[in-house]
């Protein structure tokens, strides 16, 4: 059996890592952040992350009250590992913590980035300023997953799912759609299709400037 480790320290951050700081515990909050997902869909979106340890996890992220298990009204009826309301409020904590690390050096690795991370990066190098007060409905479909992404009031929002009468809808996957917002490519290179107001695609496109690496 194993015995969780404890700081053993009062302070209010020894004890918030006492329940998220296990390896990998934080970025199974991460992939819940945006909605309720199955087991498998957990891991489909931590691939280097074996079934034994993902299991042990969410267990005792659902011990700590972090995340609970639901399940999916019908058709559906999946059932579904989901952030309880103090889990989800870990966000801002998680969308800070990805803007700060946005700036450091990218790993060896050949892994590509997730839907859930892609979309994340998006909240988390979000400039309201840059929305000039315009508010939009998008849909972001990268593989087999859908986002509503919404622009209101200067804050940006997304879900998962679809998303109803949107100003326009972009479909990519995220490598494709990384490297045009923040390395170059064109949207007209290929790999992103962009079906009604291609404007607001554009306008909405343009509101996650690249991070400036730390020197």
């Amino acid at each position: 059996m194993t015995i969780k480790r404890s700081y053993g320290d009062p302070c209010g951050i020894a004890r918030a890592l006492d329940l998220v700081g296990e390896r990998w515990a934080l970025l199974v909050v991460r992939e819940l952040l945006l909605g309720p997902k199955r087991f498998t869909d957990l891991r489909a979106g931590l691939p280097h992350l074996s079934a034994d340890v993902l299991s042990q996890r969410v267990r005792e992220l659902e011990q700590a009250g972090v995340v609970r298990r639901a399940k999916l009204p019908p058709p559906a009826a999946s059932r579904v590992y989901e952030l309880t309301a103090w889990g989800k409020e870990l966000e801002p904590v998680v969308i800070s913590l990805g803007r700060w690390g946005s700036r450091g050096p990218f790993p060896d690795t050949d892994m590509p980035l997730g839907s859930d991370s892609m979309m994340l990066a998006l909240k988390t190098l979000f400039d309201p300023s840059l929305t000039e007060g315009r508010d939009s409905l998008i849909e972001v479909v990268l593989g087999e997953d859908r986002f509503r992404a919404s622009v209101a009031g200067g804050k940006l929002d997304i879900s998962r799912g679809a998303a109803e009468r949107p100003s326009a809808r972009i479909e990519s996957d995220p490598p494709t759609l990384a490297a045009a917002l923040w390395h170059g490519r064109s949207i007209d290179d290929g790999g992103i299709e962009i079906q009604g107001d291609r404007s607001a695609a554009e306008r909405f496109l343009a509101l996650f400037p690249a991070p400036q690496p730390v020197s």
